[in-house]
């Protein structure tokens, strides 16, 4: 807590919220009694915090039922993700897990050590308990999903883990994370919480998950270079570099900045629909649940726009700070229309007026804006409040004060 307030010390609304976040009561959920949920939730924490937070958020109804969508993805990923496990090995399973997730007491040992999320295959007959207790509904949308996602992954598999044109590009990231949106919305709307019409926009659905994906990949550019894995598409790539691991050479700064805009602004292109998507949900924790993500990927994608650092350090995140002032700020329509409002405008100043996507950029954070300011009207007052807090930082006010003198108080508990 003490390095992520002096992280954000010089942005009040995020000292705030992070002192807000300290002394706030923190819900516990007890599954002591009964040993599969508490098993599952445990491997839910280890895998993701963030999405274990927003999950545990969720109404009853819909609480269980995702978290093991998450999981059963999640364990899919691990096998497709681990590049131990040799092609003729991984692809039967790929294309066949669908089927596994009816199989009890099924678990998997074949991950390397060094896999991140291995235990969780290891205990996968505790994922499958679980799976098959949900109600028929749930379990028909989850192995839906995650037979065609399967499929997906072993096709990008046998093919190669790279993508050559912006057609490529958009399938795979349908694959890996535009079915997960369409899976969300098919159980929102056939619980109930939500309107048929949901799940009816499997554009928008995809949207969401595009967006998601394709920051991820623009922000884990060096990662996957080291791992021997081509997300960025050579249509995009190609326009810069002759190889893509060129765009790291000191000598192709400018270029290599240049193809970031050029994934940046591919990546806003799902803007407006995440905001016509988010503008359909009504009840409080699905739009929080599916809310919070997006701004997350605004925020990044502001932090990576003309940042060179993608290119020679890995692991770049945004600030804690600012990660939870945005989950406290993402609970209505107009709250989250004035953070991309916010951001867009960040963004649009950032661009070098010298660079080929200046223009397209503006444009369309211009669309953001008007988007925003006409069906979203509320988002006005709200952009204002929020500047308030953000812009307090550089300008000396009581706010920056309050929240210098309300992080000491942490810093000071912190280190008693």
């Amino acid at each position: 807590m003490a390095s992520a307030i002096l992280a954000s010390l010089f942005h009040p609304s995020e000292v705030l919220a992070l002192v807000q976040y300290k002394l706030a009561p923190k819900t516990k959920f007890d599954y002591s009694n009964d040993k599969t949920r508490e098993r599952l939730y445990h491997h839910l924490n280890m895998t993701s915090r963030s999405f274990a937070a927003v999950i545990q958020d969720l109404d009853e109804e819909l609480k269980d039922a995702i978290c093991l969508f998450y999981l059963i993805l999640r364990g899919l990923d691990t096998i497709e993700d681990d590049m131990t496990i040799d092609l003729e090995t991984k692809i039967p399973y790929l294309k066949t897990f669908h089927e596994i997730i009816y199989q009890k007491g099924w678990t998997f040992t074949k991950n390397g050590p060094n896999e991140k999320d291995r235990q969780l295959l290891v205990e996968f007959d505790v994922v499958i308990e679980g799976f098959l207790k949900l109600k028929p509904a749930y379990q028909t949308i989850i192995a839906d999903i995650t037979k065609r996602m399967g499929n997906g992954m072993a096709h990008y598999a046998t093919a190669g883990i790279r993508v050559d044109t912006i057609a490529d590009y958009d399938e795979y990231c349908h694959y890996v994370a535009g079915l997960v949106g369409l899976g969300l919305s098919e159980m929102f709307s056939a619980c109930g919480f939500e309107s048929p019409m949901v799940a009816k926009r499997k554009d928008l659905s995809n949207s969401m998950g595009l967006f998601l994906q394709k920051t991820n990949i623009t922000r884990d550019y060096l990662e996957d270079l080291r791992d021997n894995r081509r997300f960025w598409p050579k249509e995009i790539w190609g326009l810069y570099a002759e190889k893509m691991e060129d765009l790291v050479k000191p000598e192709n700064c400018d270029k290599a900045k240049q193809c970031l805009s050029h994934m940046v602004w591919n990546a806003m292109e799902h803007i407006k629909d995440v905001l016509e998507y988010l503008e359909m949900i009504k009840n409080p924790s699905c739009f929080k649940f599916c809310a919070i993500p997006q701004v997350m990927a605004i925020a990044t994608l502001n932090m990576l726009h003309t940042n060179y650092k993608i290119f020679t350090h890995e692991n770049i995140k945004i600030r804690k700070g600012e990660t939870v002032w945005l989950m406290k700020e993402s609970d209505t329509i107009d709250k989250v229309a004035a953070i991309f409002r916010l951001y867009a405008r960040e963004i649009n100043n950032k661009s070098n007026p010298l660079d080929p996507h200046f223009v397209n950029i503006g444009v369309l954070c211009g669309e953001i804006e008007q988007i925003c300011v006409s069906k979203y009207p509320g988002s006005t007052a709200e952009l204002s409040r929020l500047q308030a807090g953000v812009m307090a930082g550089t300008s000396g006010s009581v706010i920056t004060a309050a929240a210098v003198v309300a992080g000491a108080v942490v810093l000071k508990s912190t280190f008693a």
